[in-house]
């Protein structure tokens, strides 16, 4: 973070000096809301969490090198006592940006391809200069403050991942960290039982568009023109638009796409400034839109065409979780793609799964495998979105199908109804059953997709497997 001094920290936070805290003291280390992590002269944030108070690791966080707390109370030790500390870290925040006014803040959202999407825009923009974006998903009212004091004063790019669980929230990230340029890549089912109907998610997500700042000030608007809903919110920005995807609506397209044995696309990235080649090291056909959403960015940035054609083919996976690829030394793929997941992006998955295919359908040598759980928070909608997640493996013609825990069994259940017979499709109840059947029918030549909602599980059944020889 740039250094700031704890009476300048109080003066952002609307907090008070206390049990000696000296308002000289600069805080130059890290800021943290984990006390295992805190480092010298950074700052601790005591948060009330679920299971444990923050609060309770004030001291520890001192011996262990941080000048004070940012706390809702008195602690014992150094600290800048505030109301509300998750409300006064996000001030925090925003203070430091405003003491950046070169820092240009891209914001990414959507209801899946977030974080993919994130580390992309990381890897391109990197030869603009020295740049700062999240590690994993940290998208929410905790995880953007965090990124955004990991800056400093030679930073001229910040990328923020935005996540919402309700009306408001994108509009309060924007606050924290105020975008220049913002990218809307899909509107979908993810986190539906929250908001209520996609109407709520539609009108969430455009809170980040609305947030930018008009076309002759740099406002920038990446839209996804294959979303008619995303689409739509041209009408709600003033910052200029510009339209991506691989419809004749799209400004940033791709043409003649194809996808190798490996599942990763190629396109013709087509633009007003001409052409160019990308072929990408990422897996999965659904890569493809969330590169032309990176590349629009990066061309609004000022970046030369066929270096952003080079940085997109370049770039490798960055967060775990998220479309891991290993092949094991036994012949078997293992696909670990359960950090996450809706409705949208486990139909991507099993597409990507089925490209992935050693040989002809049904071949002995050249099995597929859906190791399906959970697709959390999607309210009254949720057994009809997993008998229809069942129905399309079916319909891929997925040669196995595990459903695994009880959220799961509705995945089975519509295999079943669509026409999967005995042994294509079955449900088991936990993840230890779902690893002992892998176990003993995994063969060489095999490609195993793991997914599901990370609270499911899944994904340590993935790094099980990956594990296994």
């Amino acid at each position: 973070m740039i250094p700031l001094t704890l009476a300048e920290v109080a003066s952002a936070t609307g907090g008070r000096l206390d049990a000696g805290a000296d308002p000289a003291v600069r805080v130059t280390g890290p800021v943290v809301t984990d006390s295992r992590e805190i480092g010298p002269g950074g700052l601790f944030v005591a948060r009330q969490g679920e299971a444990q108070d923050g609060h309770d690791f004030a001291s520890a966080a001192v011996s262990a090198g941080a000048v004070a707390v940012l706390a809702a109370r008195p602690v014992g030790v150094p600290a800048v006592v505030v109301d509300d500390t998750e409300a006064a870290f996000g001030r925090l925040a925003r203070a430091v940006v405003d003491r950046l006014p070169s820092l240009t803040v891209v914001g990414v959202t959507g209801s899946s391809g977030k974080t993919t999407t994130k580390d992309l825009l990381a890897h391109v923009l990197e030869p603009l200069g020295p740049l700062v974006a999240p590690p994993g998903s940290y998208n929410s009212e905790v995880g953007v403050p965090l990124t955004v004091t990991r800056v400093d004063g030679d930073t001229r790019t910040l990328v923020v991942e935005m996540g919402a669980r309700g009306p408001g929230h994108i509009a309060y990230l924007c606050g924290i960290a105020p975008p220049r340029v913002g990218l809307v890549l899909n509107v979908g089912s993810a986190h539906l039982g929250e908001f209520g109907n996609r109407e709520t998610i539609a009108r969430t997500k455009a809170e980040l568009v609305e947030a930018l700042p008009p076309a002759d000030s740099g406002g920038v608007a990446v839209l996804n023109a294959d979303d008619p809903v995303v689409r739509r919110m041209a009408e709600q920005t003033s910052a200029q638009v510009v339209m991506v995807g691989e419809s004749v609506h799209a400004d940033v397209r791709a043409e003649d796409v194809a996808v190798d044995d490996g599942g990763r696309a190629s396109f013709q990235l087509v633009t007003a400034d001409g052409t160019a080649q990308v072929s990408l090291r990422l897996v999965g056909e659904h890569q493809v839109s969330n590169a032309l959403a990176v590349a629009a960015a990066a061309l609004a940035l000022g970046m030369p065409l066929p270096d952003v054609a080079a940085r997109l083919s370049s770039a490798l996976p960055r967060s775990r979780w998220r479309m891991e690829v290993t092949e094991r030394p036994d012949g078997v793929t293992v696909v670990n793609d359960a950090y996450n997941a809706n409705p949208e992006s486990m139909r991507a998955a099993l597409k990507t799964l089925v490209s992935l295919r050693r040989g002809e359908p049904g071949a002995e040598a050249g099995r597929t495998w859906a190791v399906l759980g959970e697709m959390r928070e999607l309210g009254e909608s949720s057994v009809a979105e997993h008998d229809a997640i069942g129905r399309l493996a079916v319909r891929l013609n997925v040669s196995r199908l595990v459903a695994v825990g009880d959220g799961a069994r509705a995945i089975h259940q519509g295999a079943t109804l669509e026409g999967s017979w005995d042994g294509e499709s079955e449900w088991v109840p936990d993840v230890d059953a779902a690893l002992a059947l892998l176990r003993a029918e995994l063969r060489p030549g095999d490609v195993v997709l793991v997914k599901s909602s990370r609270d499911s599980g899944l994904r340590f059944l993935g790094e099980r497997l990956v594990e296994d020889k």
